[in-house]
């Protein structure tokens, strides 16, 4: 008797009835290779690269980054950004390999390494035309290399920003200067906005509304760490007056004073 023959729509079923079962999804890369590539889309849509180690063991279990699993990953999270080195942007560096990744999250949490995080940064620029959604959360970094790095992509939809410490040098930032990357299309700007600068947000925002296509973001997500980022915010609503659906505001500004006269600014709009 000969063996029945099942469509692959049916095994193709059948794994995704196993998309949150790990232990599993692995197995069945093992019983057969027509469920290889189907088991590998659920186990590897979400990467993390939470330590120096993990992003090296990557790199040496799959040197081939034009074949899957990174072509699997729709969200990449990374938090060893001191490790990546220029190498791994140039073609058959891994960062190519992720192509198709929708949300991105960088993060950063030590002061030390921010510096060289922060160039490794530019390494990333528009490495994934799909994304939609930007994480990006760093102890120091200039608004001008954020503004960099979120226009090169020209889906974006969602961005967060949160910054905790002043740059040290907030010259660098020019009054009108805008990145080099404004050349090319604004990304569209239609979902979320979060954004906290310790060092106070006029300059991110002022370039933001001086984008070619404007900002349509539908949500605000705002922290006023200065009395200027008060302005920032009315710039902000005004920029998505035809779009902005919802407003959140906090406040981290000294005193109750400052807190009194930010509620009212902000009020008389």
């Amino acid at each position: 008797m000969s063996t029945p023959h099942l469509p692959a729509e049916l095994f193709d079923h059948v794994v995704d009835h196993l998309h949150d079962t790990e232990d599993a999804l692995r197995n069945c890369c093992l019983v057969s290779k027509s469920l290889i590539s189907r088991s590998r889309m659920h186990l590897f849509t979400v990467i993390r690269f939470d330590t120096v180690e993990r992003l090296q063991s990557w790199k040496e279990t799959f040197p081939d980054p034009q074949t899957p699993p990174a072509f699997y990953a729709e969200t990449l999270s990374i938090n060893c950004l001191q490790a990546v080195t220029a190498e791994d942007a140039e073609p058959g560096g891994w960062i190519g390999g992720f192509s198709r990744v929708v949300y991105l999250e960088v993060v950063v949490d030590d002061l030390i390494h921010a510096t060289q995080s922060a160039s490794s940064l530019s390494l990333f620029h528009g490495f994934s035309p799909a994304i939609k959604s930007i994480h990006v959360k760093f102890p120091v970094l200039l608004s001008s290399r954020i503004l960099d790095f979120i226009l090169s992509f020209p889906l974006l939809e969602d961005v967060t920003v949160i910054t905790r410490y002043k740059p040290l040098a907030d010259n660098l930032d020019g009054p009108n200067v805008l990145p080099t990357t404004t050349c090319l299309p604004a990304p569209p700007m239609t979902g979320s906005f979060e954004l906290l600068q310790q060092g106070g947000t006029k300059h991110i925002t002022r370039r933001l509304l001086s984008l070619p296509g404007g900002i349509h973001f539908r949500k605000l997500i705002l922290t006023w760490c200065r009395e200027e980022d008060i302005l920032s915010t009315r710039g902000l609503v005004e920029g998505c007056s035809h779009t902005l659906e919802s407003l959140h505001i906090a406040c981290e500004l000294v005193g109750t004073s400052h807190v009194a006269s930010a509620a009212i600014a902000y009020l008389v709009f």
